[in-house]
């Protein structure tokens, strides 16, 4: 059986801005250690705010906003599959983008399954935070996020990878044209592939 692949969540509004090109870097170094990594762009997908309803708490943990034409469900299934994943977003004051932030809403409902069946055993597998800013300055300028995105991962079993933390990266094509940010960042999507100990070569072939 073929491995599952990585995934890769863009979730910025802009196709082809700072935030695309440090989850395609990311992508890369994936890549470069024997991965095949699956990129999906959020702004590409309809995911309707959690209305803080409360029905996901009781019995049967069910979504009212579950349907044929709301994403959520969709996306949370390829991060359950993933054995490593990264998001890739850009900073919009201080914190993550709207649409990012709805899909982040909607695992209320799995983190009231986790509640419901316990912790059980600890995460072993880790997804990486790829925050890229406008502003150059800001001591506590990705904390917000980076709290957040921890609680987020919890219920899906993973925990926070090593961040990448860009700055001062406002106009579109800033990252682009900024070759050796461009290297780090694909380095770090390469030793999160080894990281996760299934990259192609390692046993001769796909993993099982």
């Amino acid at each position: 059986m073929t491995a599952a692949a990585p995934v890769v969540f863009l979730c910025g509004p802009r196709a082809g801005g700072n935030s695309d090109a440090a989850g395609r870097a990311f992508a890369a170094g994936l890549t470069r250690a024997g991965h095949t990594p699956r990129i999906i762009a959020l702004r590409d997908h309809d995911v309707a705010p959690c209305r803080g309803c409360g029905a996901c708490a009781g019995p049967g943990h069910r979504c009212v906003l579950d349907r044929p034409d709301d994403a959520a469900a969709e996306l949370f299934a390829a991060l359950d599959a993933a054995p490593v994943a990264a998001f890739a977003s850009p900073i919009y004051f201080y914190h993550v983008p709207a649409l990012f932030k709805a899909l982040i809403d909607r695992a209320q409902r799995r983190y009231e399954v986790r509640l419901a069946q316990g912790a059980g055993d600890g995460p072993d597998r880790l997804a990486y935070p790829l925050l890229v800013a406008g502003r150059p300055r800001g001591e506590r300028l990705f904390e917000g996020a980076l709290i957040t995105l921890k609680y987020f991962l919890w219920p899906f079993g993973f925990l926070p990878g090593p961040a990448t933390l860009l700055r001062g990266l406002d106009a579109p094509g800033d990252l682009a044209g900024d070759a050796e940010a461009l290297a780090a960042v694909e380095a770090a999507g390469e030793a999160a592939g080894e990281a996760a100990g299934i990259f192609l070569g390692d046993l001769g072939g796909p993993a099982d």
